[in-house]
């Protein structure tokens, strides 16, 4: 589904992120990790081709189904983003328009990616049923949700799309760990349910862990280790993958 090779991300003379392969199927899960200032949401920005707008560049390959995305058009664009692929961010409030219910949002956005209005209430009400939460949210305005409930509703959104390939920048960091929990069992959901492909970017490995199929771990703009999950997590080969595991908080460690 996403195919990387040798992409580069720079700002003037500095480059903050190089990925020199990577292959994500439909349906799997990639974690990103890393500290902050590691490049993982510039490879994020590179992979929705966005980073011009913030004023870098970009080289190298990415291509999503065969298609090269790094020669698309803006208006090309607009026919990739949102109807396959989708990013959600830390702080999805922060990213809904505060002036317009999350219904109107959601039938804007709907209208926008071409659904027809015959389609729009049963893929709203099916989506926010996937996600659970009450078709009632829909009356309410973002500043009336919780953090959480925030979270799913912009989930809710990817789902009701179908895009192929979800993105998600650090979605649970800003969470406690009960809500953390539900947002990965939905994710887990809209995997196995739409084979939907997802980019989990987190500074947290133990998070990571909860979903991904393989994981990149990155500092300082390059890649560091690169693998299966399991093998990350259990066998790290380098020595800054084996430090993040272990500023993971352990009940009864000590220190």
């Amino acid at each position: 589904m996403i195919r990387v090779r040798d992409l580069q991300v720079s700002y003037g003379d500095s480059v903050v992120a190089h990925i020199p392969e990577l292959d994500l199927a439909a349906g799997q899960v990639l974690g990103i990790a890393g500290e902050s200032g590691s490049g993982k949401s510039q490879t994020a920005l590179a992979l929705m081709g966005l980073t011009r707008y913030a004023g870098g560049s970009v080289t190298g390959s990415v291509q999503l189904g065969g298609v090269e995305l790094s020669t698309l058009t803006n208006k090309q664009w607009r026919a990739v983003r949102g109807r396959r692929m989708a990013m959600i961010l830390q702080s999805p409030r922060a990213s809904l328009n505060p002036t317009i219910t999350l219904g109107a949002l959601f039938g804007r956005t709907l209208k926008l990616h071409g659904v027809p209005r015959a389609e729009r209430q049963a893929r709203m009400e099916q989506a926010l049923v996937e996600v659970v939460l009450d078709p009632q949210i829909l009356s309410r305005y973002p500043h009336e949700v919780s953090g959480g409930q925030a979270q799913r509703f912009a989930i809710a959104l990817v789902a009701a799309l179908r895009v192929d390939v979800l993105i998600a920048d650090e979605p649970t960091s800003a969470l406690d760990v009960t809500v953390q929990s539900e947002v990965i069992d939905v994710l887990r959901g809209l995997r196995e349910r739409h084979g939907t492909a997802i980019v989990f970017i987190s500074h947290d490995l133990a998070v990571i862990g909860e979903l991904a199929d393989q994981v990149m771990v990155m500092r300082r703009g390059e890649v560091v280790e690169q693998g299966p999950t399991s093998q990350i997590l259990h066998e790290p080969a380098q020595q800054y993958t084996r430090e993040l595991l272990l500023a993971v908080p352990v009940i009864g460690r000590t220190r």
